[in-house]
């Protein structure tokens, strides 16, 4: 079988890699040039690649082909494909045929790698053979090639979801929907929330859903789908027979026998990480590990990397990096969990954001707004009658100089940005590091 992947970083070397170790013909190709430790890594594992180029003839000559999220559906090449009828499958695809360890997936609009990461981290605490990849960063299909696992908790995106045929994870989670790269999804918000419903499409009764019963637009889907996994709810607004809940202080899960904890109690800060908690304890009581150690691991979990991230505190100010909030529903969630004043640095490529949805929070919460981006018009024209103190700035080393300078002892200083980092920075993680670079330097570290 002739295995093409298109696509030259961690999720196409890993199931380049996998396919190599399974005695399949593989051939990697990358329209645009791959880092130098992927290239190092695909000559040392002798598969052979391309990059700057695609050679059409040969990747249309394939019997399989691996896409890497990144490549836009729309790509003319993937047109070709289609056309020829071959398969065309996500790296999450190709991987989850070649293991029989139970798979829990998780998807969503905002909370995935949080979620991803806190359940990830209830197996392992629990002393289980667990991996964790997907979106997150780490290749499935290279941990399904050298580790022998009994369970994957994988973050898994829209973009992963639209080249599934076959995958079906034990359990699936859907934590929430809001409108983001609606560009992919042309500007239909319907569309894109059936391509995250993707995630329960092949599973079976003997397979777990866990959704969002506060979610709208989940609410409107569901009615449309036959799902045949076993749907269990959380919600934080109303109290559930059975699934997750709030019950004044404390989260409750009822499903064979019950689980209790005090909000207070969670390691995580914010309405939204009330609900991911909630979610992320359902599915450890379907994995049957008891009371104790989840609620040890809620207690003890850090939170991850750009997601309101603590960064330092100066003069009294506190900075914080939520650079991962790529779109307003994301930087919604920040905004709510603020307790004090705040500069909020905003800003970035827009993805046909509505900022509406965060209004209101801006005027009771927000002191002063700091834009970062190479075209921050769209943001100024919004706010401009709404707050006073609006900045514009283009780079973060001019964005956390403004923020300094505005805030006050008892202000926060927080970089949630509403957009994608391309117009300035490599990625999100790329603009996020920069910002406690920058707060470092602003502190003499």
């Amino acid at each position: 079988m002739k295995i093409v992947v298109l696509g030259g970083g961690e999720s196409g070397c890993g199931a380049a890699y996998l396919a190599k170790k399974k005695g399949l013909e593989v051939f990697l190709s990358d329209k645009g040039a791959i880092k130098d430790h992927y290239k190092q890594f695909l000559t040392e594992n002798e598969i052979e690649f391309e990059e700057e180029n695609h050679d059409e003839e040969r990747i249309l000559n394939a019997d399989w082909i691996v896409k890497s999220p990144g490549i836009p559906k729309k790509a003319e090449m993937i047109n070709k494909i289609h056309e020829k009828g071959i398969r065309l499958s996500s790296e999450i695809e190709f991987a989850s045929e070649f293991t029989d360890a139970k798979i829990i997936a998780i998807t969503g609009s905002n909370g995935k790698t949080t979620t991803t990461s806190l359940i990830y981290y209830i197996l392992k605490n629990d002393g289980l053979k667990v991996g964790l990849g997907g979106n997150i960063g780490y290749s499935f299909a290279k941990q399904v090639a050298d580790e022998n696992h009994e369970y994957y908790v994988l973050e898994v995106s829209s973009f992963q979801l639209d080249d599934i045929q076959n995958f079906r994870p034990y359990i699936s989670l859907l934590l929430n929907l809001s409108k983001d790269h609606l560009d992919q999804y042309n500007y239909n918000y319907e569309e894109y929330a059936l391509a995250k419903f993707r995630i329960t499409e092949n599973q079976e009764n003997d397979n777990f859903f866990i959704y969002n019963k506060d979610d709208e637009m989940s609410k409107n889907i569901l009615e449309k789908l036959e799902i045949k996994a076993k749907m269990i709810p959380f919600s934080t607004h109303e109290k559930l027979s059975e699934g997750g809940f709030v019950d004044g202080e404390n989260i409750e899960v009822n499903l064979k026998d019950k689980f209790s904890m005090k909000i207070d109690e969670l390691s995580l800060l914010g309405n939204h990480n009330v609900a991911n908690s909630l979610a992320a304890s359902i599915a450890g009581k379907i994995l049957e590990i008891n009371n104790e150690s989840i609620r040890n691991s809620l207690m003890t979990f850090q939170a991850v990397e750009h997601r309101l991230e603590f960064v330092t505190e100066i003069d009294g100010v506190k900075f914080i990096n939520d650079s991962k909030a790529t779109n307003v529903n994301a930087a919604y969630y920040a905004l709510e969990s603020m307790k004090n004043p705040t500069v909020w640095i905003v800003g970035g490529v827009d993805k046909g954001n509505d900022y509406t949805e965060v209004e209101d929070l801006v005027k009771r919460k927000v002191k002063a707004i700091v834009c970062l981006g190479i075209d921050n018009q769209k943001i100024i024209d919004f706010f401009k009658d709404k707050k006073e103190l609006i900045y514009s700035t283009s780079s973060m080393e001019e964005a956390v100089k403004t923020s300094k300078s505005l805030a006050k002892n008892g202000d926060t200083v927080l970089l949630s940005p509403c957009c994608a980092s391309f117009d300035l920075f490599k990625s999100y993680e790329d603009r996020g590091r920069q910002f406690k670079e920058q707060v470092l330097k602003a502190n003499g570290n």
